[in-house]
């Protein structure tokens, strides 16, 4: 059965001018923020909170989810940018081995929930109208949401990508497989976006395609998985008492959403190449504090007062 098994060399942008291309994964950040601030506005008019709350909001979240993502990948996964190339941590631009516009990349989402809370904490120190987790427990439906696009855009990227899979469901990312000089090279095409297309089109390179492994869509995995995120918290929030009880649908949202994320690292190739051997990655291992929290505010943590 070899229907469930396709080849994935996408368009992942469009050219604008120059070095500048607008990034479809760029554009999925964008959308995953937009359903984010219609679901967060859905909330506040359902508690009749005043919108004069919302876009400040909306402002504390992107900037504490892009710095926390740009600062976790940094941190874990690519600390060498640090002395290498210290200026693209924080600009969407490439500088070493030639300028070059890259957009939002390489962004973590550990260090992503660590920016949030961290921004939750500072918007609600200007903005005191309830809690920091009456805050937290609505915030976290909306970057449920948003996650499903993320990973959707990373899917368009051929990154994080799975492990060689034998079974008959698989991805040959070919993107991935060959970079953009050696693609070029083995091709004779200097267009690298015809290169790759003549990979999976032009019958002469058959046998440059039959090297690229099948492997899991480690990332449709966890955005089909965060749909059903996203549903339940939404089913907590809006069907059941729990949504006020403090810190539940927060303490709910690490559980699940970690908890996803740790199982779907068994068929995903590990980011920090270093740390391939252990018997968990990185990413499992900096799961597992998240879904202790999440117990605890689910399960002990008791409110010291009761917020309306």
């Amino acid at each position: 059965m070899h229907v469930l098994k396709f080849d994935w060399n996408p368009v992942t942008g469009i050219d604008i001018v120059g070095n500048f291309k607008l990034h479809f994964y760029s554009l999925m950040w964008v959308i995953a923020f937009v359903v984010g601030w219609y679901v967060m506005k859905r909330i506040f008019t359902k508690e009749k909170i005043s919108l004069d709350y919302l876009d400040p909001l909306f402002i504390y979240t992107v900037l504490a989810t892009m710095i926390g993502a740009r600062l976790g990948h940094v941190i874990f996964y690519q600390s060498e940018l640090i002395s290498e190339d210290f200026f693209s941590i924080f600009l969407p631009f490439k500088f070493k081995g030639g300028f070059e516009f890259t957009g939002f990349q390489g962004l973590a989402s550990h260090g992503a929930a660590i920016g949030i809370i961290v921004g939750m904490y500072l918007y609600r120190k200007k903005y005191n109208y309830k809690s920091l987790l009456w805050v937290l427990d609505r915030v976290v439906i909306s970057v449920a949401s948003g996650a499903v696009f993320i990973r959707i855009g990373n899917f368009i990227n051929s990154e994080i990508i799975g492990k060689v899979t034998e079974s008959n469901f698989g991805v040959r990312f070919i993107q991935d497989f060959y970079y953009k000089s050696q693609i070029t090279q083995l091709t004779g095409i200097k267009d690298v976006q015809k290169a790759y297309n003549a990979v999976t089109d032009n019958p002469q390179f058959a046998e440059l395609l039959e090297k690229v492994p099948y492997r899991h869509p480690a990332q449709l995995y966890e955005s089909f998985s965060y749909i059903f995120v996203f549903l339940i918290l939404w089913y907590f929030y809006s069907k059941t008492p729990k949504r006020d009880q403090t810190g539940f649908l927060f303490g709910l949202f690490l559980i699940l959403l970690w908890t996803v994320r740790f199982f779907v690292e068994f068929v995903k190739e590990p980011q920090n190449k270093e740390r391939a051997d252990w018997m968990l990655n990185t990413g499992q291992w900096l799961s597992i504090p998240f879904i202790i929290i999440g117990l605890y505010f689910m399960f002990v943590y008791k409110p010291k007062t009761v917020v309306k």
